[in-house]
């Protein structure tokens, strides 16, 4: 390992001003969508709304990046990446500014923030596809797998730590609707970033400039759809662990957004501050997770190791509901984020070796879409269980579902046969490529 080792390999994109450009407009986009989260989840009950309106809220965002998803894919493809990423943010942005004007002279009402949470989805949804297929453009091979864990480790500590410690701050010191304008300027901040990139040579041009096949359009788009559709349902390691991924997020996503401010607040007497922390906790999990797993070799039994550090590794989802102290509940959030991410570095180094190159574009989408396909439902279905069953008790079957459908993945699936079968632990790293 060449300079100072992997420590300097790590930050290595960050001396090309393009990449270095196209990263801090995501670090500081992603502060954004963490002040976002809090601010949505008490400008909801400041509002006098509960566990059901947030719920229509939050179902309403993943409406928006469920729907567009597959869009965003064929917008990355064929037009310019960063102009995408730039129509991406400047949507979000002006979005939020309407919605922290109306709170902030009082006239806001949920469903402005359900319209608006459709919106900032769809953004969402085109901007994540076009930001994935710029980076490629912006680096060489050999340091994409840098980038890969710059982006890994930014996330948690960006989305789900900082961001979210910054809103119940500005929440408790001002008001949601502060943080939602903060929110919006975080995305005007993120589109100038790119706007500020010179654009590579090899990036895509104009649909006119596509080959005449794929410019003339539908068919040959559900084609291409179809073919990843058809390697998946092929591959049984890959359609298992999509499978499990649904359910997964079936069984754990709703209660996190929809029911977590409800427990803080109900269980510990807490406000937004200690929301914060808990969401910070799982954010710091996740980096320090996503960090762990990738200092060391791919282990030899990738997908059990990667299947049940997300099924056992969501125990922990049952101390959120029960907890009646901060520091269990944070401590309870880290473990869970430090599991998920770990899983999702092993699950993006098997997208990268063992997908052919062809349908790895594809797959990729369609992975996303795959594993959000059930999000809008967990999110409708959170806040009524959560009125019915009690919060608690939906914190148990979250944390415990999915432990418990990862085993049968696993033995169904043959996974560890597969495994075997199929070793990536004898290959090094490559330099390049």
């Amino acid at each position: 390992m060449s300079e100072s080792g992997a420590g300097w390999k790590a930050v290595r994109p960050l001396r090309h001003r393009n990449y270095r450009l196209l990263w801090t407009g995501l670090a500081v986009a992603l502060l954004g969508s963490g002040l976002w989260l809090v601010a949505l989840a008490w400008q909801v009950i400041e509002l006098g709304g509960g566990p059901v309106q947030l719920s229509v809220v939050t179902t309403a965002y993943s409406i928006g990046l469920v729907v567009c998803v597959l869009f965003g894919g064929v917008a990355a493809d064929r037009l310019s990446q960063r102009s995408v990423i730039v129509a991406a943010d400047v949507v979000r942005g002006a979005v939020l500014l309407v919605v922290a004007a109306l709170a902030l002279t009082g006239l806001l009402e949920v469903w402005h923030l359900a319209a608006a949470a459709v919106l900032v989805g769809a953004g969402e949804a085109f901007l994540i596809p076009a930001y994935t297929a710029l980076v490629p453009r912006l680096l060489p091979a050999d340091q994409l797998l840098a980038a890969n864990g710059l982006e890994g480790t930014l996330r948690p500590l960006a989305q789900q730590a900082t961001g979210p410690a910054l809103g119940g701050l500005v929440i408790a010191a001002m008001s949601p609707g502060m943080a939602i304008l903060i929110t919006a300027l975080t995305y005007f901040f993120s589109a100038a970033c790119v706007l500020a990139m010179r654009v590579p040579a090899n990036e895509p041009a104009a649909v006119d400039e596509v080959d005449e096949e794929r410019a003339t359009g539908v068919r040959a788009m559900f084609a291409d759809l179809r073919e990843g559709w058809v390697y998946v349902r092929r591959t049984r390691w890959l359609l298992a662990s999509l499978l499990f991924g649904t359910a997964f997020v079936l069984f754990i996503l709703g209660p996190l957004e929809v029911l977590l401010p409800f427990a803080v607040k109900d269980q510990l007497g807490g406000g937004p501050k200690d929301f914060g922390l808990v969401l910070a906790a799982f954010g710091i999990g996740g980096a320090i997770g996503a960090l762990a797993i990738s200092s060391r070799s791919l282990p030899r039994r990738y997908l059990t190791v990667m299947t049940l550090m997300w099924g056992l590794g969501s125990l922990p989802i049952v101390v959120l509901g029960i907890a009646r102290d901060l520091w269990v509940m944070a401590l309870g959030a880290a473990v869970v984020g430090a599991t998920m991410s770990a899983g999702m570095v092993i699950w993006g180094t098997l997208l990268q070796r063992r997908v052919p190159d062809h349908l790895r574009g594809r797959i990729s989408s369609l992975d996303f879409f795959v594993s959000l396909l059930l999000m809008p439902v967990s999110m409708a279905l959170a806040g009524p269980a959560g009125a019915l069953l009690g919060v608690p008790a939906v914190f148990i079957i979250a944390g415990v579902g999915p432990a418990l459908v990862c085993l049968l993945v696993v033995y169904f699936g043959r996974l560890p046969s597969d495994e075997l079968a199929n070793p990536l632990d004898v290959t090094p790293e490559p330099a390049n490529a």
